[in-house]
Formats: C-alpha cells, sequence, structure tokens
C-alpha cells in the first residue's frame, strides 16, 4: 500500500512530519511519502523521506510568473506530485498538460478526482495513478470505504476498463489503519490522507498506528 501524507497548508513543522515517513517507512512494507508546501520541498527531501509535490503546472520554462514548474520541483528532490486535488481543481485540458510536464521532469503522477466518471476521464490521460476523494468527505474522519465503499470499487473498474497500469488510491476521511486495510480490500493501491497526521500531536505515533494493520 502507498501511503501519501499531504500536508496542504496545515500549520505543522513539515521537517518534523518528514522524519517520521522516513522513519516509518525504514520499518514498514507499506511505501510512506509525504506532500509539503512547494516552498519546504528541497528540505523535506533532504530528511530522505519520499517526498511529493501538491501540484505542479501545465507549463514549460518561460514567462509564467507565479506558477509551479516540473522541472523546479524535480530539481527540488520531489519524486512526484498530486494533480487536481479538489482543493486547486484544473481543466480537463491543463491536467493532459500537467501530467505531460510532469512526465517530462521524471514525476510520478497522481492525478485527483471526485467520482468514478471523472477517474476514468483521468485514467485516459495516462498517469501513475489517481485517486478517487469525494470532497464532501475531505477532513471529516469519515472514510470513503465506509461512507460509500462502491465509489472505491466502481473508481478501480472505470480506471481498470481504461487503463490497467494505472493504479487507483483513495481519499477523503482516512485516519486509521482499518480505513487503510478496507481501501485496499475494496482494490485500491494506496491511500491518500492529510489531517489525520498533519494535525496529529505526534506524527510518527499516528502513522504507526496507520500501517500497523499491513
Amino acid at each position: 500500500m502507498f501511503v501519501l501524507v499531504n500536508l496542504k497548508t496545515y500549520p505543522c513543522d513539515p521537517l518534523e512530519v518528514a522524519e517520521a515517513v522516513r522513519d516509518v517507512d525504514d520499518e514498514t512494507d507499506a511505501r510512506i511519502a509525504v506532500a509539503p508546501q512547494a516552498t519546504h520541498l528541497e528540505r523535506v527531501a533532504e530528511t530522505g523521506a519520499e517526498t511529493w509535490a501538491q501540484h505542479v503546472d501545465p507549463i514549460d520554462y518561460g514567462s509564467n510568473t507565479g506558477h509551479t514548474l516540473a522541472e523546479t520541483v524535480a530539481d527540488a528532490g520531489a519524486d512526484g506530485t498530486l494533480l487536481n486535488h479538489s482543493e486547486q481543481r484544473l481543466k480537463l485540458a491543463d491536467i493532459d498538460g500537467a501530467v505531460q510536464a510532469a512526465q517530462r521532469a521524471d514525476l510520478e503522477t497522481i492525478v485527483c478526482a471526485n467520482n468514478p466518471a471523472q477517474i476514468g476521464a483521468a485514467a485516459a490521460l495516462g498517469p501513475d495513478a489517481v485517486a478517487v476523494e469525494p470532497p464532501e468527505l475531505i477532513g471529516t474522519g469519515t472514510p470513503v470505504s465506509q461512507a460509500d465503499p462502491d465509489i472505491v470499487e466502481d473508481a478501480v473498474d472505470a480506471a481498470a476498463n481504461v487503463d490497467d497500469d494505472v493504479d487507483v488510491l483513495c481519499g477523503a476521511g482516512i485516519s486509521t489503519g482499518d480505513d487503510v486495510v478496507a481501501a485496499g480490500d475494496l482494490g485500491a493501491e494506496g491511500v491518500l490522507l492529510a489531517s489525520g497526521v498533519a494535525k496529529a500531536d505526534d506524527p510518527r505515533a499516528a502513522l504507526e498506528d496507520l500501517v500497523e494493520p499491513l
């Protein structure tokens, strides 16, 4: 299972979380990574934790003030990037361009989507993975695998019908090891989560609880 911790813009210590990700990743069969804010990418990557960007733009080198260039993200030490998170939505053409930009910079990609229909469209763009995240469940502590397990199973089917090589993750409300196990039972290859670790008093303990059932 792949566990990606999105730090969003939470007021947490990104290095503390990154060190916890690194250490727990070394102790488990799960793959664990962290997605800090863009300005923290280089420092987080230097901890040795697998580091992901939260976003890159569908641009190349040039006149793009205020945008995030995939090559710069890669140079900072990132291994991959999220795209089209529900808090940073993109048009379909821009998702396509961002996937291509990330691939150009040798970054792995996870394209987020709200529902199985969008998962199918996202999978057609050739990312490494897609993630189904119903926005109404994000941050609630109620996992999608419990609130509506059909969404996860249907997302897995939707991606497989388009491209068997695209992995499917799920997110929204993931906070416990049981949530991670349930996601795997429904066919997901990993999970996205944020507040369950980023807001935890002890990020390492939170991560250990997440992966212990695995």
